[in-house]
């Protein structure tokens, strides 16, 4: 047993949904969660940028005497991960691997579309692993930089974000696709509005869900998984403070976490 937290970390607030999948699929282990509220969003910076920032957040991460990190930004998932890997001597996970698998193994007609941060559909990683998984597959992308902020603003069910989810989607629905992978931590809590766009024959694959049950697999299967002495404490941390945290918080958690200021350049 390992009774050391999971540390978790986005580019924002968005990662707060792969926080609550862990929370529910791993009940006993204490989170530390780390979002760069101050530099988001990572999705519209170079590889170089991104990489950079990501040292920066895992170090704090590590100081915090965590046992893991989960990437919960696709964006550092598609642009950084097998660099962060190999600087860092603890186990990373990111998002587009179970994500991808997931879509390979549930698409009936072949057809997957994938939405995502700018910066992710450049790095072609959904497309890679997708393809990788299932190679008869057709793989179609396309850029949503509106979600985040949409997301961020608390306007889940508005008009003007049904109105945005219709305009990016139907490039994909034109291409008969029947599932979609949502490759950024933010899209989920778009998802009634997502689902309305796509129509009820088109599946959607939420990466924060496949990564938890990723990490509850590797966790039990190396025996550090956490010995529940008493209820977990999680930590929340942001480089910056504002309203958003609060706000996606009692979206994604249902409930406030406080959140505390870090230097993350100290880092």
């Amino acid at each position: 047993m390992d009774n050391r937290p999971i540390g978790i970390f986005d580019s924002g607030v968005g990662g707060l949904t792969v926080t609550s999948r862990v929370i529910k699929e791993l009940p006993n282990e204490a989170i530390v969660y780390f979002g760069d509220t101050a530099r988001v969003p990572y999705g519209s910076k170079s590889k170089e940028t991104i990489t950079k920032f990501a040292k920066q957040d895992i170090r704090f991460l590590l100081s915090r005497n965590v046992k893991a990190v989960v990437i919960a930004c696709n964006t550092v998932s598609s642009n950084s991960l097998e660099e962060l890997k190999s600087t860092f001597n603890i186990p990373i996970f990111g998002v587009v691997e179970p994500g991808a698998a997931q879509a390979a193994e549930i698409t009936v007609n072949k057809n997957i579309g994938v939405i995502a941060t700018e910066a992710t559909i450049r790095s072609g990683a959904y497309e890679k692993e997708i393809l990788k998984n299932d190679s008869n597959v057709n793989v179609y992308s396309k850029a949503c930089p509106l979600f985040v902020p949409l997301a961020e603003e608390g306007w889940v069910n508005e008009e003007v974000t049904l109105l945005t989810a219709n305009k990016y989607i139907s490039d994909l629905t034109a291409k008969d696709i029947d599932t979609i992978v949502m490759g950024c931590t933010h899209y989920p809590l778009l998802k009634e509005c997502i689902k309305k766009a796509v129509g009820p024959n088109v599946a959607l694959v939420d990466p924060a869900y496949e990564t938890a049950l990723v990490l509850k697999e590797y966790l039990l299967k190396n025996n550090m998984a956490r010995l529940k002495e008493k209820e977990p404490e999680h930590e929340f941390y942001v480089s910056d403070q504002t309203e958003m945290f609060g706000r996606i918080c009692r979206q994604a958690l249902g409930r406030n976490f406080a959140s505390r200021v870090i230097n993350i350049e100290e880092f």
